[in-house]
Order: C-alpha cells, then structure tokens, then sequence
C-alpha cells in the first residue's frame, strides 16, 4: 500500500489529549507510525508546539523521526497573503492560513486538522481552491483525522 503524504497541523498533535478528538487522533498517528501515512510538518508546526503543553510537546517529540520537514518559503508566504487579502481568515489567523499555503506550495494532496472555524470547513476549503486553482496549483484535500483513518 502506498503512503499517502498529509500536511499536519498543530491541532492534530494537541488532539491526542482532547477527549472529543483523542480517539481518531492517536488512531490516525498509529497509522502514521505503521506506514499508511507520510506526514509533513513545516516550522511553523514546530513553533506553535513549543507554547503547547509539555505532554503535547513530549508527543511531537516521539511521532517527529517519522515526519518529513517542509520549509516555509516565500512562495507559500505570497499565497497567504492572497488567502488574507480575500479576506477567507483575517490577519489574526494567518497562521491558519500559511498551514494552507504551505501544504498547497509544497504539493501536498491533503492537510489534515482538527481546526474546523479557519481550515476544516466547506466554505473555507472552497475558498482556499478557489485561489490556489486561480494562482495555477491543484487543489487541496482538507480533512479531520477521523475523515482519513482507517477503521479496519
């Protein structure tokens, strides 16, 4: 079976300690940890983890040897500030919006959060294509661990 490559973002790793997230959550890294799933993180991953709990934080640490590092580049930077002036996030959530940008440079197929008010929503999503489709990329598959895992 070939890996599927996913973009995650911070919330997938706090989800592990979130009651209404933790199953498919630990589900979804024991996956990635048997081969079903190359996961990218970028460094914008890594700094919001280091405010995150230390348990979080102890967590990263153990699922980060099977994650691939993505850097963030000027080219992702450019297509957030398109994603900001369409207004789809304000400027206060712009992280939100690089953790798009940065998947969708990078190539990814799918990003994978459990942010469902900036990232994992149908109107978002749409919108985020929108302007990766208008600015010559593909579009991006946007999911929560629980849409991606498998239940068998």
């Amino acid at each position: 079976m070939k890996k599927i490559s996913v973009y995650v973002d911070t919330s997938v790793f706090g989800g592990v300690f979130d009651d209404g997230f933790k199953e498919a959550s630990s589900l979804f890294f024991k996956q990635v940890k048997e081969g079903s799933f190359e996961i990218l993180i970028s460094p914008l991953v890594q700094n919001e983890i280091s405010f995150a709990p230390e348990r979080v934080q102890n967590f990263y640490n153990k699922i980060f040897p099977f994650a691939k590092i993505i850097d963030i580049s000027d080219e992702a930077l450019k297509l957030r500030d398109l994603y900001l002036s369409a207004k789809i996030v304000s400027t206060k959530y712009s992280n939100d919006a690089l953790h798009v940008a940065l998947a969708t440079t990078f190539g990814c197929p799918m990003i994978i959060s459990w942010n469902f008010r900036h990232i994992v929503h149908f109107e978002k999503i749409t919108l985020y294509n929108i302007i990766n489709v208008s600015k010559g990329y593909k579009e991006i598959s946007i999911y929560s661990p629980q849409e991606v895992i498998s239940y068998e």
